[in-house]
């Protein structure tokens, strides 16, 4: 603070003691970030600077979230954004206490108070002043929750006019708009489209993972997205951060087989869950946990673990990410000999998915990665929980063939190990697969 020796102290003390904040709490140097905070909040009730006392509130509550005294933070935080949405703040200001909380609701997954955020402030945003710039951050963030809500194409529009209105003015904010469309295209089933938007949001600055890693996955190269994800958890050490690609190293890690290192993922998801304590979570915890003792074909342990994850996502609402459990929930029915609970929960995921997409694929559509239409019946038939051999009596086929029509379908998606025809399945449900009308079961002879 050079510029301001030998002055008496003033509120320009504590505006340029938040850039060290800033800088501390990037660095997790959180003693320091706390102090800044405090002054600054000092300082803007001394001089009545209400821009000023809101950022200190703001800093602090960032602070207790990060050591993981999250309901006093969030409280923070949430007394930093009413203060925001006064007419007393520089607009400018007021959008960074936006970010942050809206930052802090990622990080933790706090989906519900993000959600609620981003429908009290939607009118306020678009009313801000010269609200241009800030209007493309509020509709990242806006997009973020809208996402996880399912409503893609809302996310998607929003994060487009980002990208087409501001592509200059901040490039790390048109970065993060272009990562996000990546996950709307991504969970919507758009691979290619996905790689595209993660491929631009590198371009322009953002690490591209775990996004990336995920379309990797999908595609059928699962080495390629454990190594993207290890070499980013090499050098992260903060759990927030950490979150999302430890989650989706258990998946990677589950595709490979590699059980080991997916037990040690979940279980640092479960520690920094107890920490932070938010549903989300809790949420990301307990379905990664379900799906690795799937894995370890422990099917009655993963069902009440399953249904935890379901019941935190259902009320967040994540339509998505409960449909993806109730996905796991019909393998672990299937595999305990409930085939009435394993139908019910695979009508209900897929209904979902093609919802949410608001599209399917239809009958007479070529099959995707080439598969055949008896292999695409073989599939099917897996995915309504049937044995090989209800199939091969079904198709009037032998075991052996309907064994042999499995391994075609799970090399022809890319899948391996243990996990390939749960894989398959999940696959299957996703895209929204019908068979061709041309083609359908064999009939018994008489």
């Amino acid at each position: 603070m050079r510029q301001l020796e030998g002055l008496s102290e003033s509120a320009a003390h504590g505006f340029l003691g938040w850039v060290d904040f800033e800088t501390a709490l990037a660095s997790g140097a959180y003693d320091g970030a706390l102090e800044c905070a405090r002054t600054a909040a000092v300082l803007g009730a001394r001089f009545d600077e209400p821009n000023l006392r809101a950022l200190g509130i703001l800093g602090e509550g960032r602070v207790l979230v990060r050591q993981g005294r999250v309901a006093e933070g969030m409280a923070l935080l949430d007394e930093a954004m009413l203060a925001a949405m006064s007419p007393e703040l520089n607009p400018t200001w007021a959008g960074t206490i936006y970010c942050h909380l809206m930052v802090a609701c990622h990080e933790l997954a706090d989906l519900r108070r993000s959600a609620e955020w981003t429908r009290a402030t939607k009118a306020w945003c678009e009313s801000m002043p010269g609200a241009g710039p800030f209007l493309g951050v509020c509709r990242v963030h806006r997009a973020q929750a809208l996402a996880m809500q399912g409503e893609w194409e809302a996310a998607e529009s929003e994060v487009r006019r980002v990208c087409e209105d501001l592509p200059h003015f901040d490039v790390g904010m048109v970065a993060e708009a272009h990562y996000e469309l990546g996950e709307a295209r991504r969970r919507r089933g758009d691979l290619t489209g996905a790689e595209e938007s993660y491929r631009e949001a590198h371009r322009r600055g953002r690490d591209p993972q775990p996004g990336l890693a995920l379309v990797r996955l999908a595609l059928g190269n699962p080495e390629a997205a454990a190594a993207a994800i290890d070499a980013f958890l090499e050098t992260e050490r903060d759990r927030l951060a950490r979150v999302r690609h430890v989650a989706a190293s258990v998946e990677v890690a589950l595709a490979l087989n590699d059980l080991e290192c997916a037990d040690r993922d979940c279980e640092e998801l479960e520690a920094t869950a107890a920490v932070f304590g938010t549903s989300g979570l809790q949420a990301i915890a307990a379905h990664m946990r379900g799906a690795t003792l799937l894995s370890h074909g422990q099917a009655s342990e993963a069902v009440p673990v399953l249904r935890r994850a379901f019941h935190s996502w259902h009320e967040l609402p994540a339509p998505y990410e409960a449909a993806r459990v109730r996905e796991l929930l019909a393998v672990a029915a299937g595999a305990l000999g409930d085939h009435d609970t394993a139908s019910l929960e695979r009508e209900a995921a897929t209904a979902v998915f093609r919802a949410l997409r608001r599209e399917g694929a239809r009958p007479g559509e070529a099959a995707p990665a080439g598969l055949t239409p008896r292999e695409l019946e073989v599939l099917l038939l897996a995915a309504e929980g049937r044995s090989n051999a209800d199939i091969a009596e079904t198709l009037v086929l032998s075991v052996r063939t309907v064994e042999r029509h499995l391994a075609t379908v799970y090399s022809k998606l890319g899948f391996a190990g243990r996990n390939s025809r749960a894989a398959a399945v999940s696959f299957a449900l996703r895209e929204g697969l019908h068979a061709h009308p041309s083609s359908g079961p064999g009939t018994k002879p008489t």
